[in-house]
């Protein structure tokens, strides 16, 4: 039988204390977006939201996250709130708070106290010290919710009452940087805020391992959805930039686009465009992804499938890691010193495709073994019962099922070969051009070895990433050398999305064919 009278109590304590943490993570919300504006300018101090100034607006609604921070401790500690909190925070938190005490005891020791190297060091060792052993040891209930709830406080203070504001002006010793009010503002309310909306979530849930789950989900998704934001502001901020120029001429009847159609022919009654650049780009890829992926996914199945796993296998993996970390304009400099001399002794647009085929392979190998080894080992079996070779069933059952985490593989090394320009830049730098490489229509067949020949591929060709580095660099007016670049900027990322787009939809290709 139930006692509704015996869990009344509990159950509005529990309310309560929703209710605060709620408003804690809402108001943190609200404080972070803002200060992250204010971080870029898209706002400033002189912005007023309901007749008050945007860093005072934030400020209070900081004040107000702390003093509820530090009331769902203490309200959980004397007994008011129903929780079960464990014995400590944990010593990653009390590190975290602990480096943040360091942090900020050394600023205010080194440059508004004026203290020396050994001098800051030890004060800001002790306070580090002190804030980390006092966190450690206090019960995670008030350890997780004092420390940010009163640094929300004490940013909250210091803005409303004046103190810290935008004419600010901070010059730390032996840099030659500035840090004004504009941006230690947003940047204090944003970190701040940060952390309070992080001890307002376990407050929520009542602390413990699902109090810690929900924070660490809230700081996952507010990354993730500060990612796809600062996304889509760059393609915003460039299609705003680009748009007018790349459109000028545009009509539908008859249709013409002479940014995408048209080539660079320094003829100022003419309106010059990128599409050499746009054939090149486009062979640059087909190339990389001929030359890198079918190496990449046959080394993956010998090395997942075939070859025994030890110490050559583990140095393969070092081997491909490393090369995958490879600055870009080492295989620029690769193909520069190894290549060019070996095809025709000049820049070329084959160099081009080979270096970026070497730079797509060691991340198509990475994804392609970890695709390969996620095929459950059941299909292998299965295959297998019917008397069906291992090759068989490689191509017909494994293959297959890794096809969607490999073209994920390919997905991702495309969208990073397509606008390197370093490597071009020094092995296929075709320049503004107004014709475009004709490759198909330049074959040509011998009746010696290769047999077959292809002039435009042994000579320079132009892309896209490299035309917008000319354009800005070299060889281009003044007056719109600006336009023309945001323009190319724009059409280069419109033709990297179509990659991307083109690969993803044959991963759904795939991945429905494994599913039918």
């Amino acid at each position: 039988m139930s006692y509704p009278t015996d869990s009344a109590l509990v159950v509005d304590d529990t309310g309560t204390a929703e209710r605060l943490a709620s408003g804690v993570v809402g108001l943190g919300l609200v404080t972070f977006v803002f200060s992250l504006l204010g971080l870029t300018q898209i706002v400033t101090e002189e912005t007023a939201i309901l007749g008050v100034g945007l860093y005072d607006f934030l400020a209070v609604g900081l004040l107000l996250m702390g003093v509820a921070t530090v009331g769902l401790g203490v309200g959980s500690r004397v007994g008011v709130f129903n929780t079960t909190p464990d014995a400590t925070p944990g010593a990653v938190t009390a590190a975290l708070f602990g480096l943040g005490g360091f942090v900020v005891a050394g600023l205010l020791a080194s440059q508004l106290l004026g203290f020396g190297t050994l001098g800051w060091l030890a004060v800001a060792s002790l306070i580090g010290g002190v804030t980390f052993v006092g966190v450690a040891l206090a019960p995670e209930d008030i350890g997780s919710t004092l420390p940010p709830g009163l640094a929300a406080i004490v940013v909250g203070l210091l803005i409303v009452g004046g103190i810290l504001t935008p004419a600010f002006a901070w010059e730390p010793e032996g840099f030659s940087a500035t840090l004004t009010g504009s941006m230690a503002i947003p940047l204090a309310l944003s970190v701040t805020s940060l952390v309070t909306m992080w001890a307002g979530a376990k407050a929520y849930e009542g602390y413990g391992s699902t109090g810690r789950q929900t924070a660490a989900y809230l700081l996952v998704g507010i990354n993730a959805v500060a990612i796809i934001a600062v996304l889509v502001g760059l393609l915003l901020f460039i299609a705003s930039k680009g748009v007018g120029p790349a459109f000028q001429g545009f009509s539908l009847v008859p249709f013409e686009w002479p940014f995408v159609t048209n080539g660079y022919s320094f003829r100022p009654e003419v309106i010059n465009g990128v599409f050499p650049a746009i054939v090149g780009t486009i062979w640059l890829v087909i190339g990389a992804v001929i030359t890198g992926v079918p190496i990449a996914v046959a080394a993956a199945v010998f090395l997942t499938e075939y070859a025994e796993q030890g110490r050559f296998v583990g140095a393969v993996e070092i081997a491909t890691n490393g090369l995958w970390s490879t600055p870009s304009v080492v295989y620029g400099l690769f193909g520069y010193a190894f290549l060019v001399p070996r095809l025709g002794g000049s820049t070329s647009l084959l160099t081009g495709m080979l270096v970026l085929g070497f730079m797509l392979l060691p991340l198509c190998l990475i994804t392609s073994r970890e695709a390969i080894k996620a095929v459950p080992d059941e299909y292998r079996d299965a295959s297998a019962a019917l008397g069906v070779s291992q090759w068989e069933t490689i191509k017909s059952v494994v293959l297959p099922a890794a096809m969607p985490g490999i073209l994920t593989g390919v997905i991702l090394g495309v969208g990073r070969i397509a606008g390197e320009t370093a490597p071009i830049l020094l092995v296929m730098a075709g320049g503004l051009r107004d014709d475009a490489p004709n490759v198909l229509g330049s074959f040509e067949f011998t009746s010696a070895p290769p047999f077959v020949a292809n002039d435009a591929l042994l000579q320079s060709a132009p892309a896209l990433p490299y035309q917008l580095y000319a354009t800005i660099t070299a060889g281009v007016s003044a007056e719109n050398a600006t336009e023309f670049g945001w323009a190319t900027a724009f059409i280069l990322l419109l033709v990297v999305l179509s990659f991307y787009a083109i690969g993803i939809f044959s991963r759904l290709y795939f991945r429905r064919r494994l599913n039918s």
